[in-house]
């Protein structure tokens, strides 16, 4: 991670255990000294480049040991990188280097460090640390500026929560802009364990995962609900994991008796946090508390953590109640690049997330304060419609959306992959929907694809893009008739 203090930790790694593994994908293993060997050539290559000092550079998040000692060489240069995903369209690209300032756009290919116009002007960033993307989802990603005091402290507390230490081997499933990396491959690569790297080309292939995860035999796993789902879809059971984290969506109780069979051996953790936070809150699985509950609780604060809940008006609740959940944390960034979006005050964070309290102060997530419509005048909670439709045994993957309709306000759309296209059908969700839910908040059509659902490039559900293609559809259809 970009901070002096990684660096002179990957550099006591290189001189302590030089011969031991730092990196794995599918077919090969690079050791410390082999991605110092790369992180030199790479440092060398920049300076031959000639890049002005006081600019940032631009490094797209291609997932390979290349780029990520091409990171570190930068790190290593006091430089500021904008590392935006991989798959960003070219004028959402050129739109974030403007925005960041980066003339250049660089990438590492076998060794070989090159560079191309962005296609923005570049004007100096003053201070040090990563800058992340949000997703998009609400538009063109915002900037967020990482500070190094929050990064060194994440991985401290990452190092002793998890005991991440050499001989660990901790899996990498998300792609390498995501903030997860700070866990699975900063974090990993500080403390001398080793990172193993999932090929984003095959991230939604089961039966590629699974055989991952036996050949690599990782120890630490940290990942979304949509990789759990996946690898535990064969039945495999993996009992070498010591330590299960689940992350970034709700996990429904019927994946958490797959995970709990699947991973035998493995401590469960729930940890909530986002880009603009990192981790702050975390909650150790009881799975018989699960059930009680009958939804998984995000759990308590992390130590230093402060929270608050407000209302819909600002006001602070006290004891149980539902509201939006605002946060300060250790590991907090600066903010956004040329924006603060309202969402920062006084080092607090307005997360946008809904969550509940109970009596005893035990957290749940219930979901974001965008995904509330009204359908019917019936206030519905689109993500706790998504997370019925996902609780059927043959939905791989699902999301709802909500179409304008002049008498109803709204009515919901899901879009879903099941495991097989003769697995499941309309009328099957809905008699299955019915069951848990209002009639308001039963979808009024399913659309099933054969093909994974479009993400942002954070790796959520691309909502807009599943937006645009049902209002073309509609057009299309009105046309026709």
């Amino acid at each position: 991670m970009p901070t002096p203090s990684f660096c002179a930790a990957f550099a006591d790694q290189v001189g302590a255990t030089p011969d031991a593994p730092a990196l794995a994908t599918d077919s090969d293993i690079v050791t410390y000294r082999q991605l110092q060997n790369r992180v030199l050539l790479a440092r060398q290559a920049l300076t031959a480049l000639r890049i002005d000092p006081q600019l940032p550079v631009c490094i797209p998040a291609v997932k390979t040991p290349d780029t990520i000692a091409l990171l570190i060489a930068a790190f290593a240069a006091g430089r500021r990188v904008l590392l935006p995903s991989a798959s960003l369209g070219a004028e959402a690209l050129t739109r974030l280097c403007a925005l960041v300032g980066c003339a250049d756009i660089l990438d590492s290919t076998d060794g070989r460090v090159t560079a191309r116009p962005s296609g923005a002007p570049g004007r100096p960033l003053p201070g040090t640390g990563l800058l992340l993307t949000t997703s998009g989802s609400t538009g063109t990603p915002k900037v967020v500026e990482l500070s190094t005091d929050g990064v060194d402290a994440f991985l401290d507390w990452t190092a002793m929560t998890f005991d991440i230490a050499p001989g660990a081997r901790v899996l990498n499933y998300a792609p390498l802009n995501f903030d997860l990396c700070l866990l699975d491959v900063w974090a990993a690569l500080a403390a001398g364990a080793c990172a193993q790297l999932v090929d984003p080309e095959r991230a939604a292939d089961p039966a590629w995962l699974a055989a991952f995860c036996r050949d690599r035999q990782p120890t630490v796993v940290q990942a979304v609900p949509l990789f759990f789902r996946l690898v535990t879809e064969g039945g495999d059971r993996f009992p070498g994991v010591r330590d299960v984290l689940l992350t970034g969506d709700v996990v429904p109780p019927a994946l958490l008796d797959r995970i709990v069979e699947a991973f035998p051996n493995a401590r469960l953790w729930n940890v909530y946090g986002c880009t603009e936070t990192n981790d702050s809150f975390l909650y150790h699985v009881d799975p018989e508390q699960v059930r009680a509950h009958g939804a998984m609780p995000i759990g308590h604060p992390i130590t230093g953590v402060e929270t608050t809940v407000v209302d819909a008006d600002g006001a602070e609740l006290t004891g149980a109640g539902t509201g939006e959940l605002v946060v300060r944390t250790p590991f907090r960034a600066r903010g956004y690049l040329g924006t603060d979006n309202g969402r920062w005050h006084d080092g607090w964070f307005r997360t946008g997330d809904l969550v509940r309290r109970d009596e005893s102060g035990l957290v749940f997530l219930e979901g974001r304060n965008d995904h509330q419509v009204k359908v019917r005048g019936v206030r519905t909670n689109l993500q706790e419609v998504e997370q019925v439709v996902l609780a059927h045994p043959e939905v791989v993957e699902a999301a709802v959306i909500a179409v304008p309709d002049q008498h109803a306000g709204n009515i919901l759309h899901a879009v879903v992959r099941a495991r097989t296209a003769s697995a499941v059908n309309g009328l099957h969700l809905r008699v299955h929907c019915a069951a848990a839910l209002p009639r308001t908040a039963i979808p009024g059509s399913f659309e099933l694809v054969d093909e994974a659902l479009p993400r942002t490039s954070t790796g959520k559900v691309d909502r807009n893009v599943l937006r645009q293609r049902r209002g073309r559809a509609a057009h299309a259809a009105a046309e026709g008739s």
